[in-house]
């Protein structure tokens, strides 16, 4: 079976599922960030959240079926196991949000720079947005927990996955402990993302140089023949005039 069966099934269900992925955001962050609403609002926050992965399980299993490998499809897709499996990486859910940036990235019409820029920058607003989230509703509550507002969370998750880790306020829990070990991982990436858009930028300049400098030496060379024929065209001239 060839893989075009699964590419154009995840073309079609893109949209839908970054809309879902939207809704389950919009019902994660209100379920955390006010855990005393009405029993009718959690509820509703729970259905959200039970159909987006009931959603997201039959995504998994329709594209494993039109897979062509699908061994390889599963080694290639890893966290989209782990978030159907495992409860604790379930709000990762959202992160799928990031394919909204495709629709920027057909508007941006520069260089690699300004499609990595793009994919950089919103990935770590979501990831710093959801993993804030998710610490929090971890270890809310906690025995020994210093991350109990949202605001802590926010100052925890950017400190984070930007490396630098003060260590003022840090996670208790092991559902915490491990959300900040993706958010160290997240951070990595994006960093070597960011490392990798400067060397390209170095390597494009540095070759911008040496094309003008090409030019530049090619102009001369030209110019050194013209005069060169110029000369010959005087010397023939004058042995004319000699005759």
């Amino acid at each position: 079976m060839s893989d075009t069966a699964r590419l154009a099934w995840e073309r079609r269900t893109e949209w839908p599922l970054t809309l879902l992925a939207l809704a389950f955001l919009l019902a994660y962050a209100v379920s955390v960030l006010y855990p005393d609403l009405p029993e009718p609002y959690t509820v509703a926050a729970n259905v959200v959240s039970t159909v987006t992965w009931l959603t997201f399980a039959l995504d998994y299993l329709v594209r494993l079926v039109l897979a062509e490998h699908r061994w390889t499809f599963v080694r290639r897709h890893p966290l989209d196991l782990a978030v159907l499996a495992l409860p604790v990486l379930r709000p990762l859910r959202a992160l799928r949000l990031v394919i909204v940036l495709t629709a920027i990235d057909r508007r941006v019409r520069g260089s690699f720079r300004g499609k990595a820029a793009t994919y950089v920058g919103g990935s770590a607003v979501f990831v710093v947005f959801v993993g804030a989230l998710a610490v929090l509703d971890a270890e809310r509550g906690a025995p020994g927990a210093t991350i109990t507002t949202f605001g802590d969370a926010l100052w925890w998750a950017l400190t984070t996955v930007t490396t630098v880790g003060y260590g003022d306020e840090l996670p208790v829990t092991v559902t915490g402990r491990l959300v900040a070990a993706g958010m160290m991982l997240a951070g990595i990436v994006l960093l070597g993302v960011v490392t990798a858009s400067l060397a390209s930028w170095f390597v494009e300049k540095l070759e911008e140089v040496r094309g003008e400098e090409q030019e530049t030496q090619d102009s001369l060379e030209a110019l050194v023949t013209e005069v060169r024929e110029l000369r010959r065209e005087v010397r023939e001239l004058r042995a004319d005039q000699d005759r």
